[in-house]
């Protein structure tokens, strides 16, 4: 049965796998010590793109065929969590497939962000497929002069 589950990569790509016995390799996951690398999670992972100006971190990643209802990006001062799904279209049978390549479910992402940002003040763009999430820096060096009233 484990033998019939897809690979990340599968899941990931479409891609087939050749059958390793064809192949003359025996296959790790038959003895005991390959067991440990049995998948546990069923979600791809988003390939992102993440850069910064003086003032923000920029995140770009793909979204293309998501409907924005079905993308979730969480914020906080430190990390940013994308999370979505692609919804493969349904009244196609798998034999009358030549090619299937493209990654249809579930998606995740998490990105450790090099310094704090404002979450408040974030801002998410989607255009021709393309997430954009722009995450202000924190100016830990302002300085602001208060003035001190007497009552």
């Amino acid at each position: 049965m484990l033998k019939d589950k897809k690979s990340f990569f599968e899941r990931l790509t479409g891609a087939v796998k050749v059958d390793d016995t064809q192949r003359g390799v025996q296959d790790e996951t038959d003895n005991e010590k390959g067991e440990w690398m049995e998948e546990e999670a069923e979600e791809g992972q988003l390939a992102v793109d993440v850069h910064q100006t003086p003032e923000e971190i920029v995140i770009k990643t793909m979204v293309a065929g998501v409907r924005p209802e079905d993308l979730d990006v969480n914020i906080t001062r430190d990390m940013v969590t994308i999370k979505g799904k692609r919804e493969g279209e349904r009244g196609i049978s798998e034999e009358n497939y030549f090619s299937k390549e493209l990654y249809w479910g579930s998606f995740s992402r998490t990105i450790l962000l090099p310094q704090e940002v404002e979450p408040e003040e974030s801002e998410a763009i989607e255009k021709h497929g393309l997430l954009i999430i722009k995450l202000p820096k924190i100016n830990k060096g302002k300085q602001t002069k208060l003035k001190v009233k007497t009552i």
